[in-house]
């Protein structure tokens, strides 16, 4: 235990604004791509430094968080004055790397229904892994983190902190994992229709609206993978409704009814 350990802390200074995890006890992120990313710290066994970087993360303490293509920067408010800057390392895949997954992805149009409803299918790290591509960090070898901190300790409570609202950002959206990684949530589902588009597995709406709904009805029980990927199974119109596709807009009222 570090010398330092002793001594009792004067705590964080408070600041109003802050960042606070949604969770106020228990687990922080809940979804499993979000559980992945988390078990990268726990591989480090940081005890204390942990429960305190849950503390922070809950009680406001990181002021600003930046997700861009192979880093997140973010400012912690600590107990000195001067806030302390944070920056998480993750190389971006290559333009090639990409291709090869999308590509992949686009072939399973289950998996593209499930990120268009803001799901991440477990077996989407089996595509990854196919291509010896990593979806997350393996070790913490893989996630240099930084911290202006005094503590020579990696990762500190601060850095400990920001992993865990980062957790929480990836369980809102797990194409934030994907933007983290190099790729945009637009430029992927760009990608992924586009590449449907150049090989349709089913009629076009704007190919013929006059047989397009006579085409009968779906089987009584259909399988999942069958339901889940009608709407991928023709190159939506090019329609924006409210700023977004078309498609983008459709597939989680499509789950909706569904579970109706």
């Amino acid at each position: 235990m570090p010398w330092w350990e002793d001594y009792p802390s004067s705590g964080p200074i408070k600041v109003e604004g802050g960042i606070k995890a949604r969770s106020t006890r228990g687990r922080i992120a809940n979804k499993w791509w979000s559980q992945r990313f988390i078990a990268v710290l726990e591989q480090l066994q940081l005890g204390g430094r942990m429960t305190r970087g849950k503390n922070y993360a809950r009680s406001g303490q990181v002021l600003s968080l930046d997700i861009s293509a192979g880093k997140v920067i973010a400012q912690v408010q600590g107990s000195r004055p001067k806030t302390y800057a944070v920056k998480l390392i993750c190389r971006p895949l290559t333009d090639n790397q990409w291709d090869q997954v999308t590509d992949q992805l686009a072939s399973q149009a289950l998996y593209a229904a499930k990120l268009l409803s803001g799901e991440m299918p477990p077996e989407i790290e089996e595509i990854f892994a196919a291509l010896d591509i990593p979806l997350f960090p393996a070790a913490a070898r893989d996630l240099p983190m930084h911290c202006s901190c005094p503590d020579w300790a990696v990762p500190c409570k601060h850095v400990a902190a920001v992993c865990f609202l980062l957790a929480e950002r990836f369980d809102e959206d797990p194409f934030l994992i994907f933007e983290w990684r190099g790729r945009s949530k637009k430029d992927i589902l760009t990608k992924l229709r586009g590449t449907r588009a150049e090989a349709p597995t089913g009629p076009r709406l704007e190919d013929d609206l006059d047989t397009y709904f006579t085409a009968g009805p779906l089987p009584s029980d259909p399988e999942p993978d069958e339901t889940e990927s009608v709407l991928l199974r023709v190159a939506a119109p090019n329609i924006q409704v409210g700023g977004k596709p078309l498609l983008e807009v459709l597939t989680p009222l499509y789950h909706q009814f569904q579970a109706g």
